[in-house]
């Protein structure tokens, strides 16, 4: 960032970003309780500055994976509502022709190679892809985002363990909501998270999720030094969901308390922190951040018109993109 005309520009392209992905959340959630969508979702609501932090210091050539709770991950890559709101309700004009729903979004024209549903699952797609970087000597970097229920899965430690002998281009991003699924994350997991990284040589670093500033400021010197030469690196984000593990997890009081959820929507929240800074500042006036607000949720509610009235993949598409020749891929 520059100048402070490059700062501004960016500061309200942050806020933007973050409020598209609340507003997204908003609307998908409607949709599931309008009985509009099918299957579940897993919402990002509260997490904005995670995503939008990281991803603001990325180019479309980096890349990044996602989780099922990767709506925020796509939206702030590039994604766009209305193929996104598609591809939730089925419809061919999603992102994965209706095929992927919710938890499997890709977008690869602006990097993101798609959303795992699996606990994990992308670990090792980032790995490879960060591992293709550096045999082709490209400059792009990978940022691998997971929850903090992933940092059981073994194959965290081998592909940080090749990622740390190779010396990748790729940032391991866990986003520590403080719940895997149902549980405390301090009572399934001994010690420090940041320590796994650390024991293979990897720099570990703890940021505030919640402020999309630090959280952009560490993402862009990370992301500098792995272009360098300098990755792997590990970030952990100390971050909240709003909702339940998925949109059915409606009676969360047996785990968490309202008061607890009360608290951070009250006092940590991403979007209120950062729109009185940006006011404080003299960013952007409130009447200004309003008129944002209301342009962000009149795109929303287009796209969900949209998307709604768009129309199903055809009959004879069900093995599309399944399989492929495999002759071709021998030649």
């Amino acid at each position: 960032m520059a100048d402070s005309k490059t700062n501004t520009e960016a500061y309200l392209r942050m806020y933007r970003q973050m409020v598209r992905i609340r507003t997204f959340e908003d609307n998908a959630n409607q949709l599931y309780l309008s009985a509009k969508m099918p299957g579940l979702t897993h919402m990002y609501s509260g997490e904005e500055a995670v995503a939008v932090g990281i991803c603001e210091a990325l180019t479309d050539n980096d890349r990044i994976t996602s989780t099922h709770r990767g709506h925020g991950h796509c939206v702030a890559k590039g994604a766009e509502f209305q193929q996104m709101f598609c591809e939730l309700l089925g419809k061919e004009e999603g992102y994965c022709r209706g095929k992927g729903g919710s938890m499997h979004i890709a977008d690869q024209s602006h990097g993101n190679l798609g959303a795992n549903a699996i606990v994990g699952g992308s670990m090792g797609i980032a790995t490879g892809a960060a591992l293709r970087a550096k045999m082709q000597g490209a400059d792009d970097v990978t940022v691998c985002f997971f929850g903090d229920g992933a940092t059981a899965q073994g194959l965290l430690y081998e592909v940080m363990n090749m990622a740390a002998l190779w010396k990748l281009p790729v940032i391991y991003a866990c986003e520590n909501n403080g719940y895997s699924e149902y549980t405390k994350t301090d009572e399934i997991a001994a010690g420090k998270i940041t320590a796994r990284a650390e024991a293979f040589g990897i720099e570990a670093f703890e940021v505030d999720g919640q402020d999309v500033l630090a959280v952009n400021d560490l993402a862009t010197k990370l992301v500098a030094r792995a272009r360098k030469g300098e990755g792997p690196f590990f970030v952990e984000l100390k971050t909240y969901r709003y909702h339940g593990h998925h949109v059915g997890d409606i009676n969360r009081e047996y785990y968490r308390s309202k008061e607890e959820e009360q608290d951070w929507k009250a006092n940590r929240d991403p979007i209120i922190r950062f729109r009185s800074w940006l006011v404080e500042q003299g960013v952007a006036s409130e009447d200004e951040i309003e008129a944002m607000n209301a342009e962000v949720k009149a795109d929303a509610a287009a796209a969900v018109d949209y998307a709604i009235a768009a129309k199903y993949p055809e009959a004879h598409e069900v093995d599309m993109h399944v399989f492929t020749d495999i002759e071709h891929v021998l030649a």
